[in-house]
């Protein structure tokens, strides 16, 4: 289908099809289309502007470390911080010697939840800084938790969780995951709440995940036909604006709630990801190639070493064993591969189906989708991660 037999060669599809296929075989990922359109809910394509999450970032100590701590005298910034701790607690060591291994600098982050209030808990990961070994035991000290503006939001405390182990003898040292790395579930209290009042508001933009122009107006179109009015808009091709009709004045949520749940069929960019060092490929249902000719051959020279033995015979006194060499030297030119033609306007379901048994990997898969983008012929964009 959409595919020319070459009656010489007797390939039916040509080389591209089968080119797709070998790429299932070797962890290529083909996005097919399914049977018509898939709609989507706005929910799952848009997201309300204003309504984000926030980050978060501390400095703190975790103590109660089995003697895998960071080295103190080595660690600067690991001894002012304990030192200017027990200051705080009434604890003068400026004159002494502070030589502890039960104790790390990390770095504590998290993330603010939108509309989070006061005495609401949230996750929060704690990183060593220093060369500590492990965080296995330990146990965060009060770390106030800042956002970008610099002010407090939360602060955290409790006891690490990690998902690794290190162990290790005078012979054999033994480490699994990153026991540097933890997490505290619900360790940080948030202290301060980012204002912000939905129901007062006049309008509410709706943000693209994947902005396009198509889809904009999708989902304004949708939009304007559940209301009955023309309340929204697309604005760019990643933002539709509403206007709160009056019968949702004051009721914000309730609008967002109702116009969330409406289904829209997302449009998108044909397009080929290539990741080159995993040799994956990734291929949008709307790629489309125009009428091209392909040949594909690789040239494969193998040596083969067989050598062999050579005894002198039974009881004789001159003779010695030598090794003599024996070479066999292959060459393949793939003298059987000949040029396809793949038939204009072929879609990917038709290239996935007509090639379908090419023993070629992705690396050559790449060359050829790239030489068929410079020759024009490949209607898509090519994205090489």
């Amino acid at each position: 289908m959409g595919m020319r037999t070459d009656s010489k060669t007797g390939l039916r599809g040509g080389l591209l099809g089968r080119l797709f296929a070998a790429a299932a075989m070797a962890a290529a990922v083909v996005a097919a289309p399914a049977d018509g359109w898939a709609s989507s809910r706005i929910k799952d394509i848009a997201t309300v502007e204003g309504v984000r999450e926030n980050v978060l970032i501390g400095y703190g100590l975790v103590v109660g470390l089995n003697g895998t701590g960071d080295s103190v005298n080595d660690m600067t910034f690991t001894k002012e911080s304990l030192i200017a701790m027990l200051e705080r607690l009434g604890i003068n060591t400026r004159d002494g010697k502070v030589d502890a291994d039960n104790i790390a600098a990390v770095m504590v982050t998290g993330t603010l939840p939108p509309f989070g209030r006061q005495g609401s808990r949230v996750d929060i990961t704690v990183s060593a800084m220093g060369d500590a070994k492990s965080l296995q035991g330990g146990t965060l000290l009060v770390t106030p938790l800042i956002g970008a503006d610099g002010e407090v939001y939360a602060v955290a405390q409790g006891n690490v969780t990690i998902g690794g182990f290190s162990a290790s003898g005078q012979g054999q040292s033994v480490v699994k995951a990153v026991p540097t790395s933890g997490r505290i579930a619900n360790g940080a209290i948030i202290e301060r709440e980012i204002p912000f009042s939905m129901n007062s508001m006049q309008d509410v933009k709706l943000s693209l995940r994947s902005p396009d122009f198509t889809t904009a107006r999708r989902i304004a179109q949708a939009v304007n036909a559940f209301l009955g009015t023309r309340t929204a808009r697309a604005i760019d091709p990643s933002t539709v604006q509403m206007t709160i009709p009056p019968n949702y004045s004051g009721s914000v949520v309730d609008m967002i709630t109702d116009v969330e749940q409406l289904r829209v069929e997302p449009d998108q960019t044909a397009r080929v990801v290539i990741d080159e060092r995993s040799g994956i490929i990734v291929i949008g249902s709307q790629v489309r190639i125009s009428e091209v000719a392909i040949a594909q051959g690789n040239l494969t020279i193998r040596v083969t070493e067989t050598p062999q033995v050579s005894q002198p015979a039974p009881f004789s006194t001159t003779g010695t064993t030598t090794t003599v060499p024996r070479t066999d030297i292959q060459v393949d030119e793939d003298k059987n591969k000949r040029l396809a033609i793949v038939n204009e306007g072929v879609s990917l379901q038709e290239l996935v189906d007509g090639l379908n048994a090419l023993g070629v990997g992705p690396r050559d898969m790449i060359g050829i989708l790239q030489a068929i983008k410079a020759a024009g012929a490949l209607h898509a964009e090519i994205e090489v991660m």
